[in-house]
């Protein structure tokens, strides 16, 4: 069954109009004006929106799901405007699964295949076809330890994010944390972005800072950052769900 009115948007050079509260590019001669759209405008991909609708999130973890957590109590406390439809773990026995089940919210385990950092083609398109057939709007990273690729990306362009224990562009890849203690940074955090094709290279939502402390060692550093995650990581989804976001470019405003 189809939820509702679904609007389209797509950069071009013509002149569009709505009737709907969904703000969309709108022309003045041969120059785009653009305003804020619902979820992400970028200039590669069109953006479907479903009007009247609630906003739905597909997540993707691999462990114990702290993020996840936080993030469904911010929907439990009404501080997101959207519900969780599926969660999906590559680890058979993942906390993040338990943690889904208590919440009565629909999750399935994917086997990954035979590759260690990344799903084969069999599990990605599996993943594909669940979040399609979930009908996500957002899919949310919560500790997921596969790198995305391929037809994945290509199937829900601009609609990926996740979230990262550094201030990123600095210290991309594995143990962020142990990376900026290990270089002598004065402040460390975390960094809520866009999952593109590179490694923590998409562009950047949301970003909190967590000074380091001349006793830190890694473990209480992560620790300050994980707490930090769990602040930063639903107030972003929470924007895009409202649709507060937009993208030009690599900058992304919120309003």
């Amino acid at each position: 069954m189809r939820r509702g009115k679904r609007v389209v948007a797509r950069a071009s050079r013509s002149c569009v109009s709505t009737g709907t509260n969904i703000a969309v590019q709108k022309c003045t001669g041969e120059t785009p004006v653009p305003l804020t759209f619902q979820l992400v405008l970028a200039a590669r991909s069109a953006i479907q929106v479903t009007v009247n609708s609630p906003f739905r999130i597909g997540v993707l973890g691999s462990g114990q799901g702290s993020n996840f957590v936080a993030i469904a109590d911010a929907i439990a406390d009404g501080k997101i405007p959207a519900e969780i439809a599926i969660v999906l773990s590559d680890v058979e026995h993942a906390g993040i699964l338990a943690h889904s089940r208590e919440r009565k919210i629909p999750v399935q385990f994917v086997p990954p295949g035979k590759f260690r950092t990344k799903l084969d083609e069999e599990a990605e398109q599996s993943f594909v076809t669940a979040l399609q057939n979930a009908r996500v709007d957002l899919i949310v990273l919560a500790g997921f330890m596969r790198v995305l690729k391929g037809d994945f990306l290509r199937a829900f362009d601009g609609r990926i994010v996740n979230i990262h224990p550094s201030l990123l562009p600095s210290f991309p890849g594995l143990e962020g944390w142990k990376q900026a203690l290990d270089y002598g940074v004065k402040v460390a955090g975390c960094t809520v972005h866009f999952v593109d094709a590179g490694v923590d290279s998409g562009a950047i939502i949301g970003q909190q800072t967590v000074p380091v402390r001349d006793d830190d060692t890694a473990e209480t550093l992560h620790a300050r950052i994980h707490a930090a995650e769990h602040e930063l990581y639903p107030k972003c989804v929470a924007a895009i769900a409202r649709g507060e976001i937009s993208t030009h470019g690599r900058r992304v405003v919120w309003k």
